[in-house]
């Protein structure tokens, strides 16, 4: 035995293999966490079913599934990179995680990008169970699957934007309060379930231009009507992502 062979070695794993742990620990806390699991799982596909099998909503012509599973893809985006990203990170601010993360080897920006992957992973679960459900209830998907990759990050980047935004600058209870009651808010006039020509013009043209919105539309015209990119959306989102990730980065507070 040669000396020196269990000398320590002190010193921070690499950056990647921080932020793959970090992305890791917060994903199984994400999925462990019954309020995060109810959001993100239970309540989209429970729409998806209830609103595909029960005639409630006119959803127009073709089946009702059709209309529906876009409005819910975009609807379990916003559970996981806004309302539960928003509720999770805020209680961590309350608690002194972020700052106690943010003191040790893991640069600040690398807990950002655990958390962003983090999400991703989480909605790759979630839209695979929900694409599985939505099939077995007879849906027809159509359209350029990177049309509908494109529309879903950048819907990614616009609510977790907006869900760091809330979540850096508000009170935890505010944050929690404040992140459901808009869960519900855009469930109801976001275009999920109940389609944006029920509403007043004047009340369509601003419900138009919600990240929600904007997100159902855009997947609708690409896996209902087979459209191809579009744009329209897709720019509405890119501004929200815009100006809520600036607006994050300018202004949340780690404690």
């Amino acid at each position: 035995m040669s000396a020196g062979t269990y000398t320590p070695k002190p010193g921070a794993a690499p950056v990647g293999r921080m932020i793959a742990a970090q992305a890791a620990l917060e994903t199984r806390m994400m999925l462990r966490n019954g309020e995060q699991l109810l959001l993100t799982v239970i309540i989209p596909s429970l729409l998806l079913v209830l609103f595909s099998t029960v005639d409630i909503v006119d959803t127009g012509s073709g089946e009702a599934v059709d209309f529906l599973a876009p409005g819910v893809l975009a609807l379990a985006v916003m559970s996981t990179a806004f309302t539960g990203q928003a509720i999770a990170t805020g209680f961590e601010r309350r608690y002194g995680v972020l700052k106690r993360l943010g003191a040790s080897p893991l640069p600040r920006w690398a807990l950002m990008a655990a958390k962003t992957v983090s999400v991703l992973v989480t909605e790759v679960l979630q839209i695979t169970l929900l694409t599985v459900i939505a099939l077995a209830l007879g849906w027809s998907p159509q359209g350029n699957p990177l049309s509908v990759l494109l529309l879903l990050l950048l819907g990614t980047a616009a609510f977790s934007g907006l869900g760091l935004l809330m979540a850096g600058t508000l009170k935890a209870e505010a944050t929690l309060a404040a992140a459901n009651l808009v869960f519900l808010l855009l469930l109801v006039g976001g275009g999920v379930v109940v389609p944006l020509e029920k509403f007043p013009d004047a009340a369509r043209a601003a419900l138009e231009l919600l990240p929600i919105s904007a997100l159902s539309e855009g997947l609708r015209d690409v896996l209902r009507g087979g459209a191809p990119m579009p744009w329209g959306p897709a720019g509405i989102l890119a501004v929200w992502a815009v100006l809520g990730l600036g607006a994050a980065a300018r202004f949340f507070r780690w404690e």
